[in-house]
This record gives structure tokens, sequence and C-alpha cells, in this order.
């Protein structure tokens, strides 16, 4: 079956709807991004101190609590199911675009690996095993540079000619 490049290939009622999903699950996506900045962010000491607290430092200016078992599980199931659903979304309609296989391999598998290390690795940083904080940071960029990268080719793929050559109107 012929898929690369099908993605142009479509209506542009189907390239309308795509691009705003794909516009839409962005504005999500960053805004998630946002709140990861409000509550820990991207240093791996906020990382550690927004799920094991911060009760023993007197002169914090914001009060954190370790979290609960029910706290941490909640927080890596809906991350885990929610993210494979975004992925797995993206991907299918990255699949369509016309770019290298190994490109599409990259981008459609990477983000499924960042998602387990990403939240996996804040259950173990939880547990007690404070280096995973850098993993949690690794992965965390590499999945958010993949949804980027991902987002941005679709998006771009959209807008420009299609396969015959011809500019979309």
């Amino acid at each position: 079956m012929h898929y690369n490049g099908l993605l142009s290939t479509f209506p542009k009622e189907i390239k309308l709807f795509i691009g705003a999903f794909v516009l839409i699950l962005s504005v999500g996506f960053y805004t998630g991004l946002l709140f990861v900045n409000q509550t820990s962010g991207t240093a791996p000491s906020g990382i550690e101190e927004n799920y094991l607290g911060n009760e023993e430092d007197e002169n914090a200016t914001v009060m954190k609590f370790r979290k609960s078992e029910r706290e941490m599980l909640t927080i890596v199931h809906t991350h885990i199911l929610s993210m494979a659903f975004i992925f797995f979304l993206l991907g299918g309609i990255l699949w369509l675009a016309k770019l290298p296989k190994s490109l599409k391999l990259f981008l459609t598998i990477e983000p499924f690996v960042s998602v387990v290390l990403t939240f996996g690795g804040i259950y173990f940083l939880w547990i007690g095993m404070l280096w995973m904080k850098y993993v949690v940071i690794f992965s965390g960029i590499l999945m958010t540079l993949s949804f980027a990268v991902s987002s941005i080719l679709i998006l771009y793929q959209l807008m420009v000619r299609d396969t015959s050559g011809q500019l979309r109107k």
C-alpha cells in the first residue's frame, strides 16, 4: 500500500480538519508544558521538589508536600494513557506525510519510549531513585522535540504543494 505522501492528496476540507486537530492538540500539549514550568520548573531540583515535597525548607516561597501513592498512580496512569493516545494519533497522521521512512519511524516510536521513561521516571524518583530526575528531564525534552517536529512537519505538508506540484487554494 502506498501511503508516503498521501497527506498532500487529501481534499482541502480534510486537510483543514487535520490542521485544526494538530493545532488544537499543540495548544493542549504546550499548555501542559506551561503547567510543568509553573509546578516544577525545568531544574532537576524543581522536579524532585514537586513530587517529594519541600517541607524541610523553611525558606521555601511555596510549600509543597510529598505526593501520596494515590496521587502518583493517578499522575502516571492518566499521563501515560493520554500521551499514548496523543502520539498514536499524531503518528498516524505523520505516516501519511511525504518523508523518509527512517525519520517517520523515529518520530513515531521515540515518543512512546519517552512517555514511559518520563512518567515511569517520575514514579521511580518518587520511590527514592533520585537520579531518575535526569532521565525525566532528558526524556521529556526528547518527547517535546518529537511532538514539535512532527506537528510542524504535518502542518507544513498540509499547506504546501500537493503531489501534482499544484499550489493548493
